[in-house]
């Protein structure tokens, strides 16, 4: 099992240069394998939709946090940090614009030297898509075309240069470079709790990372994503699963379940406290543990 981390981000300190970069250094000298990072391009104080991951239907973040831009902050911590594998959890896939995404990630992916995995999803603020631009009705179809978009520009098309005509997207003869510097390029998880998702996942993702979920309803959603993985002529086995925790509380048996699931990651959140040596010593008690490679000193 691999052990990515959360920031405390409902604390604001994401946006703190000097509170990331301890904390980074942290966690890659504890043996995490992933810092993962998520996303909010505006929140909309008055929004109407529901947050799906809270009985209230609210989200748990005050609407003034600050939640820097996960790629711009992932460059960042590129130039503090050595190993550790920098990540989304989740970016909203119909914020951003197909070509220039593409070359954001890539572009973060060779500064790092192949260290980024994004987990995409496909929203859950209307409002949100709508004063990015998005249409909240199609942003399952959107978020296809930009995984499919992303993936031809990022192939090596040949002097010819790539070309990709959809509904949202389309170029002709297009030359994006840097390439990512990993094979296929940058692996593109599927963030979300919904059956889409799961079937999303199934046909187009290199993972799925749900959210939400209670173990039997997993299990179903496990069952949609290997039902579409073989419809798509994919094999299942090659789509990692990667689960949630918490990094307080996270038990042996809460992890030998998550492996029984099939998981090969678990992504767990910090307790939420600004207070640094704190979080330090939740992530080294964390790590010393579980065992992970790191010292955490």
């Amino acid at each position: 099992m691999r052990f990515g981390i959360i920031p405390p981000v409902r604390m604001g300190v994401t946006a703190d240069p000097e509170w990331m970069t301890s904390f980074a250094r942290h966690a890659e000298s504890c043996g995490f394998e992933s810092l993962v990072l998520v996303e909010h391009a505006v929140v909309v104080s008055d929004y109407l939709s529901t947050y799906p991951y809270s009985a209230s239907g609210r989200m748990p973040l005050p609407d003034d946090c600050r939640i820097p831009d996960p790629l711009d902050l992932m460059a960042y911590l590129a130039a503090v940090t050595d190993s550790i594998t920098l990540a989304t959890g989740v970016l909203v896939a119909p914020n951003h614009q197909a070509v220039i995404l593409a070359k954001r990630i890539a572009t973060v992916d060779v500064l790092s030297a192949g260290r980024v995995r994004m987990c995409l999803g496909v929203g859950w603020m209307d409002e949100e898509l709508l004063a990015t631009g998005a249409d909240p009705r199609s942003r399952g179809r959107r978020t296809d075309e930009t995984i499919a978009a992303m993936r031809t520009l990022w192939a090596d098309s040949g002097p010819e240069g790539a070309t990709f005509e959809g509904e949202f997207f389309s170029f002709h003869h297009a030359h994006s470079f840097p390439k990512p510097v990993q094979p296929g390029g940058v692996p593109l998880h599927i963030g979300g709790h919904s059956e889409a998702a799961a079937r999303r996942a199934g046909r187009i993702g290199d993972g799925f990372q749900p959210l939400g979920l209670d173990p039997e309803l997993l299990t179903v959603r496990m069952d949609q994503l290997r039902a579409a993985a073989e419809g798509a002529g994919r094999d299942p086995g090659r789509i990692e699963l990667t689960l949630s925790g918490y990094l307080p509380t996270t038990s042996e048996e809460e992890i030998a379940a998550a492996g029984e699931a099939g998981a090969v990651r678990l992504v767990a959140s910090t307790s939420m406290s600004a207070d640094l040596s704190e979080i330090h010593d939740e992530m080294s008690a964390f790590a010393e543990r579980f065992g992970l490679s790191g010292s955490g000193s």
